[in-house]
């Protein structure tokens, strides 16, 4: 009898301990700047899309394959040195299994290394810069932003270009800006088009005086078509541009798609042709539908630019957690190298070699309508991925 109650007794200890896996908690950490430049705006709406996708994904209740999730958010101010901390903190004293940030490309150049050195992954989104996914880059990153090649790609298509167009270019000086017009000159390549001046400015820039001049002079003179492309963030380098009056010497101005706050400027150059990746009423798929009328229903405007990025993001990993074998980084490494999903932008692949996610940008007008307060943006054409030649930046096979 004795024996039989320990054992019950034993039996019904056991009952109560937790199993091996007590803490089946998946911690994602969202390490972006949230102060300390005109960009935080960018990462407050990856931060509402991301959450938006996990809810969408989860149905609600924020658990994959029996793991709960938690969302942990860390602030990188926008300095390289305090992104890698963060980012290092997030793997190591968090316990996160993926990440995702940065915002500025300057600074998430800083974070690459670091998730090589802990092996874990980092899911790029917002930051835009062709190199993320470059040489320098490694087989931890993911992106599921667009890249510079793309904005470029799309940018030429919406221009046509041809031996009859000159353009000069206005971008910021640094890697988003940079790679954006190496990316544009490659997409002309080929069309007979002219890059006549390329004017880059300070990051935080508001004087645009002498840099407007240079555009003019490098322009004016030229026969056939004359387009300043932009390819600015965080910055409106659209206002002092177009109260210049470029169209005195026939000079048109064309740039991609913006948050709906920048796109208010746009409203001074309506019929403006130029490529976007995402405008809410755009793309029409079942997700996006859900996403309009949700982000409406809790913050009273429609989403933006980077809230459908974000959201993007949170159902890629998901997709991820839902199909690896197990939580493993290896094992998610190669569930995700190929992987396919549904977004609000559309469906997205990510690209087996360097890990780019290819997606649809669009073919957009400008039309002006009094009773909204941004531009607005309306389909020209959709642009498929193949139609596009987005080099690739690195062979994570080999």
């Amino acid at each position: 009898m004795k024996r039989l109650l320990g054992a019950l007794a034993i039996a019904g200890a056991m009952a109560f301990i937790p199993p091996a896996h007590a803490d089946d908690t998946v911690k994602i950490a969202l390490v972006h700047g949230l102060s300390g430049s005109p960009l935080e705006a960018y990462s407050k709406q990856t931060t509402n899309g991301f959450n938006l996708g996990l809810e969408y994904a989860t149905k609600g209740t924020m658990t994959v394959k029996g793991h709960k999730i938690e969302v942990i958010e860390k602030d990188t101010q926008f300095k390289p040195d305090v992104a890698r901390a963060l980012l290092a903190e997030a793997y190591g004293d968090d316990g996160a299994l993926i990440a995702v940030g940065g915002t500025s490309s300057g600074v998430t150049t800083a974070m690459l290394p670091i998730a090589e050195e802990n092996q874990k992954i980092l899911l790029v989104e917002p930051a835009v810069a062709d190199s993320l996914t470059g040489p320098n880059s490694n087989r931890y990153i993911f992106k599921t932003s667009r890249n510079s090649s793309m904005d470029m790609e799309a940018q030429a298509l919406a221009l046509k270009p041809d031996k009859d167009l000159y353009v000069a270019t206005l971008a910021q000086d640094y890697a988003f800006g940079k790679d954006g017009v190496a990316a544009f000159k490659k997409a002309l390549e080929g069309t007979g088009a002219h890059v006549v001046d390329e004017e880059y400015v300070p990051q935080n820039t508001t004087d645009f005086t002498a840099t407007i001049q240079r555009l003019f002079d490098a322009l004016k003179d030229k026969p056939g078509r004359r387009v300043i492309v932009i390819y600015v963030a965080g910055i409106d380098a659209m206002t002092p541009l177009a109260a210049a009056d470029p169209g005195r010497y026939d000079i048109k101005i064309s740039t991609g798609g913006n948050i709906l706050p920048a796109m208010k400027a746009y409203k001074q150059v309506p019929g403006m042709e130029g490529a976007i990746y995402y405008y809410y009423g755009i793309p029409k798929n079942p997700i996006n539908d859900w996403l309009v009328k949700e982000h409406e229903k809790r913050f009273g405007t429609p989403p933006d630019f980077f809230t459908a990025g974000g959201m993007a993001a949170a159902l890629a990993i998901v997709k991820a957690i839902e199909t690896s074998p197990d939580l493993k980084t290896d094992s998610l490494i190669k569930t995700m190298e190929g992987m396919s999903w549904d977004t609000p932008k559309g469906p997205m692949t990510f690209r087996k070699e360097d890990h780019q996610a290819l997606q649809e940008m669009y073919h957009f007008k400008i039309k002006v309508d009094p009773k909204v307060a941004w531009a607005i943006p309306e389909l020209v054409d959709v642009i498929k991925p193949d139609q596009m030649k987005i080099p690739v930046g690195r062979n994570n096979q080999e």
